[in-house]
């Protein structure tokens, strides 16, 4: 028995087809089929043979038909070939065994196949027909591996009669038969999804994205693409600021990386004198969890990997700090989803999968890279994190590493709330809490510090206390802290952002589920308000501070921008409206109130 897959995991992949032969007669089941033949020869055989059938084809089996009834004899000619010194994949093996029964098909192997099924569901039965005949010169060569096993040992117990399996070949029945009439692919359902059916509802229909294909060196270039919408603009850079000038020229509501961004938990650096090395290792629990999943990743600092971590965690903080949300992306799920072969199948059929998919551009003229193509892919896990449609893989005190996930259910709404000092942010947000969100403040944990210390907090310690923390232990650990306080609130509203890398952690956390209100008021007014407890020279001492230095910055960054000139009850009003059509799947239309 032989089956074939979409892929190599178990939890991303699917059964296509299963080619058996027993009796001298070959069937094959082919996904969509009534499985009662299949499953009643695996109940009635004596023994089943495979090759690699323990990691690989029964998983598979049990995954698509629950437990299924096997023989009670297996024979895995993978480890049985080992034990009279073959070794290799079974490929490898035929050759050794001067097996030649390949003709027409030599050039297939497994991405073939699992082109070939991605083929037949556009609707090309041929490549349906060759699949099938793939999968049949597969089971052939397992029988020659047999025969070579049972002559080396003889174990008449084993089988119920010795002979050469491989010398006659199979009588084809059902859908094998040469002319038979297959099966059309739409009986399965297969719906083809497009850029405009995933996401033309949602903020990603016109969001500015790039993707960055990284490698680990600028003596290899990059490939970057700018996706706006659906329309994707691509090239080649080499050195880092070149990709940070393209960034800041395309202004994107999200960057999105293809390269580890985060070290292992307890891990302090990229090479190998890491003194957390042995304690902490070279893997990321989302590294891990894709293992367990049956992706082949690379730890993250694996001694090639080094480079490339590292060269992606420095142009990530570089962004964040210009306010510029970044995740890494994994685009090899987003490649599953639409149906696109992964990146060793060729330049073609990627290049044409986009295509299929929605996706414009110069590309479409067949002059872009491969690096090109898969920035493309990376930008687009990026549609998917704007719209809600992904999973977050991390671990405690790692970043996330994003997977496109069409299932996904995201809740809770976060707003952030920035502007200078008397702009009228504590009061906005005050009244958004009087609406049903939970309130906090950075200055909250900024308190618990300066309390912690012995200390009385006012507003000149809190920003000296906030820049120290700031510096120390950088910005997304405030912003974690945050968070944390208001525990598992579904709504939030969020006072005193002052850093453009406030604004990027947030939308990183919480994707299209963050608003960011930046409000405004003029300085006369500004002045009025504070008059009475602090006086002018004082407030202007405190907004040259380091901590009120980047609100222009930030306010460039706000989602949207409230001009709080007016009354109490305007004021009031506006929030009110914002807060009403501020839910999980959308943000408001609105970009500038007042």
């Amino acid at each position: 028995m032989d089956i074939e897959t979409t892929g190599l995991s178990r939890y991303y992949d699917a059964l296509t087809l299963v080619g058996y032969q027993i009796g001298g007669q070959y069937h094959v089941h082919v996904a969509g089929d009534d499985p009662a033949d299949l499953i009643s020869a695996l109940r009635d055989a004596a023994t089943l043979v495979t090759f690699n059938g323990t990691l690989f084809d029964i998983p598979f089996l049990r995954k698509t038909f629950g437990e299924v009834g096997l023989p009670r004899r297996h024979v895995d000619l993978r480890y049985a070939a080992r034990r009279i010194g073959l070794t290799g994949g079974q490929k490898a093996i035929e050759q050794q065994l001067g097996l030649d029964h390949r003709l027409g098909i030599e050039d297939l192997d497994g991405a073939s196949a699992v082109l070939l099924w991605h083929e037949y569901l556009r609707g090309s039965k041929a490549s349906l027909r060759k699949l099938i005949d793939y999968n049949l010169a597969d089971i052939r060569g397992m029988c020659g591996i047999l025969d070579r096993i049972v002559q080396e040992f003889n174990d008449i117990d084993l089988f119920f009669s010795v002979r050469a399996f491989f010398e006659q070949e199979p009588v084809r029945h059902g859908h094998a038969q040469p002319g038979a009439k297959l099966p059309d692919a739409s009986r399965l359902g297969y719906r083809s999804v497009s850029f405009d059916t995933l996401f033309g509802n949602n903020t990603a229909a016109t969001a500015t994205i790039v993707g960055i294909d990284l490698t680990g060196s600028d003596k290899r270039p990059s490939g970057i693409c700018t996706l706006k919408g659906s329309i994707a603009e691509t090239s080649m850079v080499a050195t880092d600021e070149e990709m940070i000038s393209i960034v800041v020229k395309a202004n994107p509501d999200i960057v999105s990386i293809d390269s580890p961004l985060s070290l292992p938990r307890g891990r302090i650096r990229v090479t190998d004198d890491d003194p957390g090395r042995t304690e902490y290792g070279i893997m990321r629990i989302c590294e891990r969890t894709l293992k367990r999943r049956g992706i082949n990743v690379y730890p993250c600092l694996l001694p090639s990997m080094q480079r490339l971590t590292a060269r992606g965690i420095a142009i990530a903080s570089c962004l964040r700090k210009l306010g510029y949300p970044v995740i890494e992306s994994y685009p090899g799920a987003a490649q599953d989803i639409l149906g696109i072969p992964r990146k060793g199948a060729g330049k073609h059929f990627l290049q044409a999968g986009l295509a299929g998919f929605g996706i414009s551009g110069v590309y479409q003229g067949g002059k872009a890279t491969h690096d090109e193509l898969d920035a493309i892919t990376s930008a687009l896990v990026g549609s998917f994190f704007l719209a809600g449609q992904y999973e977050a893989l991390s671990g405690e005190e790692e970043g996330a590493l994003i997977i496109p996930d069409l299932n996904a259910k995201h809740t809770g709404r976060v707003i952030g709330i920035s502007g200078r000092i008397a702009a009228g942010k504590t009061t906005a947000a005050r009244m958004l809490e009087d609406l049903g969100f939970r309130y906090v403040r950075f200055s909250q944990i900024i308190d618990d510090v300066i309390e912690k210390e012995g200390a009385v907090p006012d507003r000149k310690l809190r920003q000296e206390t906030g820049w120290r923390l700031h510096v120390e232990k950088g910005q997304s650990w405030l912003c974690e802290q945050v968070v944390r306080r208001v525990g598992e609130a579904d709504r939030i509203v969020v006072d005193g952002l002052r850093f453009p890398e406030d604004h990027a952690w947030f939308r990183e956390r919480f994707a299209a589920r963050f608003l960011h209100l930046h409000i405004e008021a003029s300085t006369d007014l500004r002045l009025s308000r504070i008059r009475a407890t602090l006086p002018i020279s004082d407030l202007v001492e405190l907004e040259a501070q380091p901590t009120e230095t980047q609100i222009d910055a930030l306010s460039r960054k706000g989602s949207m921008i409230i001009r709080n000139d007016g009354s109490l009850a305007a004021l009031q009003e506006t929030l009110t409206m914002i807060a009403t059509g501020f839910d999980d799947r959308e943000e408001p239309e609105c970009q500038s109130p007042s």
